[in-house]
């Protein structure tokens, strides 16, 4: 499985190399629509993902299943097509999304101020907030940002959690507490997890999808407190130059959630029900 945080550093590549990748593109290749029209009379939707993402996207005997698949099962089923998933590194995807190999991304892609200049992103489909993972015994003692003053805190070096306990840290001063007694750096989340369970840090950074796995695999050991920063989620990307494809996913997550399937099917993968937001969020 690769992490959410090699994700995000692969993510954050520089824009620099992927508008050289797109700069290759015949302007008329780059430009051209792709309607749902052609994608109907092609029988399929390509769907570009890492298939190494439990659970949104990840290979079971042979085979990519997840969330993300039996999401776009549904909404393929609609549109009359198959969902086509395309095994695709990380760090190449939104070039290869230009390239016309596939006609959206779907992996649990998390809203950025960087990602939203490149590509056209849908409604949110998954949360993407970070959260803190606690012992469950502890679940009454901590329930915000604030009852981390004079605790240990863990975070993976590297992810986005290190980066956010600076303003933790900075908002338990201002406010008049005494912040963290300790931080711990590991050098990933499992050994972060291990060290909760014997009582050597009093919480682990991650995002929630990630930290409801762990919930999941260990029931009753851990307890999952969110509020730790600010919220973001998951959408599905297009190219630009689509946005009947964008409409019409739109239009379908929209009905998911009404009728609860969206909801379902985070029960049957994350165990849980996830807040979503309603709108594309914006950066400044």
């Amino acid at each position: 499985m690769v992490s959410p945080v090699r994700r995000s550093l692969l993510a954050a590549a520089p824009a620099v190399a992927a508008a050289a990748a797109l700069g290759g593109l015949p302007r008329s290749a780059a430009a051209q629509a792709v309607t749902l029209a052609q994608i109907k009379a092609s029988g399929e939707l390509r769907i570009g993902c890492e298939a190494a993402y439990v659970p949104f996207t990840y290979r079971q005997d042979g085979k990519i299943v997840g969330y993300d698949v039996e999401l776009a099962e549904l909404f393929c089923k609609s549109l009359g097509v198959k969902a086509n998933f395309i095994d695709t590194a990380w760090a190449g995807v939104i070039p290869s999304l230009y390239a016309k190999k596939f006609d959206v991304i779907m992996s649990s892609m998390s809203y950025t101020k960087e990602r939203l200049e490149r590509v056209a992103f849908t409604i949110p489909y998954a949360e993407a907030s970070q959260a803190l993972l606690v012992r469950a015994a502890d679940a009454d003692k901590i329930k915000a940002p604030a009852d981390l003053n004079g605790r240990v805190l863990a975070v993976k070096l590297g992810s986005p959690g290190q980066v956010l306990q600076e303003k933790m840290a900075a908002t338990l001063k201002a406010a008049g507490g005494a912040g963290f007694k300790e931080l711990r750096t590991f050098d990933d989340h499992p050994s972060a997890y291990v060290a909760l369970a014997q009582n050597r840090v009093d919480g682990v950074l991650n995002t929630v999808p990630t930290l409801a796995m762990v919930l999941k695999d260990a029931p009753g050991k851990y307890a999952i407190v969110k509020g730790m920063g600010a919220d973001n989620w998951a959408g599905i990307a297009a190219r630009k130059e689509d946005p009947e494809i964008v409409a019409f996913l739109n239009e379908e997550l929209k009905k998911l959630k009404a009728s609860g399937a969206l909801y379902a099917l985070q029960e049957k993968w994350f165990g849980f029900r996830m807040t979503l937001a309603d709108a594309v969020p914006s950066f400044s």
